[in-house]
């Protein structure tokens, strides 16, 4: 990918589901932060499947880094994604639940394991390698989950509602992290929410979804001073 790349791209995208019709066309621009936010049912989560390859277009492509993702199983995408229960195994330790980011078959060298321990410690995980996902707090499985992303090193990042469990303050924590760690990193992150505080402290970016289809694109400033696009103002005024 080069500066003047769209990391993520949507070309004229279509699909169906059940009775349900998606058209979606949009882009995502490399190291950006993007808001997907419409209301429940308007394609939000259907638009990650789609990056991350679980569902496949009936015609258009999905691009990243301007390659085709056409012929490239999930496994094979640049792309990490986080889910609001997190996708933790419950009977694996949490190092162990991190290691799978690096090596599914737990084939760790030296340098993995050293690189799952930075990890930890990066999220405020350090300490709690042997832990079992059931014995912490919902914004410390979170965490845990940030630092599988993390390990894998994919310079696109899909995150589904993933603070929506969590209480106010824990919350604001993950997104300061989140912030942080893409400061660092620079990556392409792709983040459904409803909540407004997130969009405003998280996305340079937001894409507006309206059954099926993208009826905003632009900057989360002009996402807010919008009034002209019906399902925007309903969203943002109740």
């Amino acid at each position: 990918m080069t500066g003047e790349d769209f990391a993520v791209e949507l070309n004229k995208v279509r699909l169906r589901l059940g009775t349900q019709d998606f058209d979606l066309d949009c882009t995502f621009p490399q190291s950006r932060i993007t808001a997907v936010v419409g209301a429940s049912g308007s394609g939000k989560s259907t638009l990650l499947n789609l990056v991350a390859g679980f569902e496949v277009p009936d015609s258009g492509r999905v691009m990243i880094g301007g390659q085709d993702m056409a012929a490239l199983d999930p496994s094979e995408r640049p792309v990490s994604s986080i889910f609001q229960d997190n996708n933790l195994f419950a009977h694996l330790d949490i190092f162990t639940n991190v290691a799978l980011g690096v090596s599914p078959g737990l084939k760790l060298r030296v340098e993995d394991r050293e690189r799952i321990e930075m990890a930890l410690v990066r999220v405020g995980l350090a300490g709690f390698d042997k832990r079992l996902p059931g014995t912490l707090s919902g914004g410390e499985r979170q965490r845990a989950a940030l630092a599988r992303a993390l390990v894998r090193k994919k310079p696109v990042m899909l995150l589904d509602e993933p603070f929506a469990a969590l209480d106010p303050g824990l919350r604001a924590g993950m997104a300061s992290l989140l912030l942080d760690l893409h400061g660092e990193t620079k990556n392409t992150v792709i983040i459904v929410t409803h909540h407004p505080d997130d969009i405003k402290k998280l996305a340079q970016q937001v894409v507006f979804l309206d059954r099926g289809r993208v009826v905003y694109v632009g900057s989360t400033a002009d996402f807010f001073a919008t009034q002209n696009v019906k399902a925007v103002d309903s969203f943002l005024n109740g």
